[in-house]
């Protein structure tokens, strides 16, 4: 799992499917700052990870200040599949 800063809104929400380094990585919680005060532009705070990690992610099996963090532009993200629910089968 990792946390990714996304600069900029390219319309994913929870449970959105993306491509990181060549895999797919699910976007677990999403969190959106800075509509009211901060930076210029929106932030999109996500967890990510693999399909597998869902268990660990939904029983909070890990500490979120140890995540590794990156970042990225809305407009570099490559968004597979949209989706409002976390449905992982």
């Amino acid at each position: 799992m990792k946390r990714l800063i996304i600069h900029g809104d390219p319309g994913v929400r929870n449970g959105a499917v993306i491509e990181r380094d060549g895999d797919e990585k699910v976007l677990f919680g999403v969190t959106r700052n800075g509509d009211w005060h901060g930076p210029e532009r929106v932030q999109l705070w996500c967890v990510m990870g693999d399909r597998e990690e869902y268990e660990d992610y939904e029983k909070r099996n890990y500490i979120p200040h140890w995540l590794d963090v990156e970042t990225v532009d809305a407009e570099d993200v490559v968004v597979r599949e949209k989706q409002t629910t976390l449905t992982l089968d």
